[in-house]
């Protein structure tokens, strides 16, 4: 699986003029992408990886304890929400010509199930979850803290 995390200041994700999902204030905008060897297991590591990444600065939050002093926590420290969004163009072939392929991207009935396993693991992790609708022309609205964008991949 492959994920673009990008640490925001609020985002929502509409469809067809109807807001879907929304976090507000600071927390995690993640778009997932998911390939053809990838099953519950990996949704799960992923998931963890996401809550877990150290990507906020304590001092910006008034009621953080960090545990062992550090400057860095992750969402989980902080208990921030998090915004999924499926995105199959994350595996994107780009190697040859100027059309992107798809091959790698699992179809629908594979990939689906398993950005919602996502979603789960992150709520049973105690986060609060949104999400957009999978297989929807989606429109994302997001204000990023930084910019602070990067790209993960599980397997």
């Amino acid at each position: 699986m492959r994920a673009v995390i990008q640490r925001v200041d609020g985002a929502h994700v509409d469809v067809a003029g109807d807001e879907v999902g929304r976090i507000d204030g600071p927390g995690l905008l993640v778009l997932v992408g998911v390939t053809h060897t990838d099953d519950v297991k990996i949704a799960q590591r992923l998931a963890d990886k996401i809550y877990d990444m150290r990507l906020f600065e304590a001092d910006r939050f008034d009621s953080c304890q960090v545990p062992g002093g550090g400057r860095e926590v992750s969402a989980a420290d902080l208990g921030l929400p998090v915004l999924v969004v499926s995105q199959f163009t994350l595996y994107a072939d780009t190697r040859k010509g100027r059309r992107p392929t798809w091959d790698a991207a699992a179809k629908g009935p594979v990939a689906e199930p398993l950005v919602d396993a996502v979603a789960a693991a992150l709520q049973a992790r105690g986060a609060t979850v949104a999400k957009g609708r999978f297989g929807a022309d989606m429109r994302v609205n997001l204000v990023n803290d930084g910019p602070f964008t990067i790209v993960i991949d599980v397997d």
